[in-house]
């Protein structure tokens, strides 16, 4: 059995909806003091009343854009200042806007590495003095298989974004580890969330048929993976990523899933 997270401090930014909801559901259930982070407030107030039903923790709200440096560092004050610390920083937040290459403007690209990447690394840095101080701090960064294992036509920065972001906890985990403090991704597949809804019926039945288990995956399932990387007894596990998606990236070919 794991060593329960309850009473820990845990941000969970892009908390608002999809999988960085899910995770703070799981860690709110498990009784954690969860502060979710998202830059709509209105979709913070609704995620916060649904997850408030469940909840065996505290739970509570603020806006923040991760890709500015200055909101990352009153993210992280504002957990000190509510909760006594931070524990765990979840970071999630991230944008996957479809945009052909041959179309894709300065802007695009700006708008998907400030969010994926720079806020990841900048969110990370401004919880550092808190989670070294926890004694046992956790980073659990939610990537993708896109990018760092598989490619998509139309996702080319956010590719690179999630890349990136494996490229950035490998040399954090040598910095971190000093301080006593993990650092890890998780790499989603299709998971089912209001984003991928919006890319139809049509890609849903497409994708649930490349996948072995005929499925999409749930976002408990990636706040599952959270929760182990945050605790107790993953503290010998830094710089490392766990796939999580039934067995997607496996088939060479639609063929290898034939008569299964």
């Amino acid at each position: 059995m794991f060593t329960p997270v309850k009473g820990r401090s845990v941000i969970v930014t892009g908390g608002s909806k999809g999988i960085g909801k899910g995770i703070a559901g799981v860690f709110v259930r498990e009784g954690a003091n969860v502060l979710i982070a998202a830059r709509d407030e209105g979709m913070l107030s609704a995620a916060a009343e649904e997850l408030a039903a469940a909840a065996g923790g505290k739970l509570e709200t603020t806006v923040a854009d991760v890709s500015r440096v200055e909101d990352c560092r009153r993210l992280a004050q504002t957990a000190v200042e509510r909760f006594g610390g931070i524990d765990i920083l979840c970071a999630n937040a991230g944008v996957f806007p479809d945009k052909p290459l041959a179309e894709m403007t300065e802007a695009d690209v700006d708008a998907v590495l400030g969010c994926n990447l720079k806020g990841t690394m900048f969110s990370v840095q401004a919880c550092l003095p808190a989670l070294e101080a926890s004694g046992r701090g956790r980073v659990v960064v939610t990537s993708s298989i896109t990018g760092p294992i598989t490619g998509f036509p139309g996702w080319s920065h956010y590719g690179a974004s999630k890349a990136g972001q494996i490229g950035f906890l490998r040399t954090a985990a040598i910095e971190l580890a000093p301080r006593k403090i993990t650092i890890n991704a998780i790499m989603p597949g299709n998971i089912a969330t209001e984003g991928l809804a919006d890319l139809g019926d049509e890609y849903i039945r497409g994708m649930e048929a490349a996948i072995p288990q005929r499925r999409l995956g749930s976002v408990d399932d990636i706040g599952n993976a959270a929760l182990f990387f945050a605790s107790d007894e993953a503290g010998y596990i830094t710089g490392q990523t766990l796939v999580v998606d039934g067995g997607q990236v496996l088939p060479e070919s639609p063929a290898a899933l034939e008569g299964i």
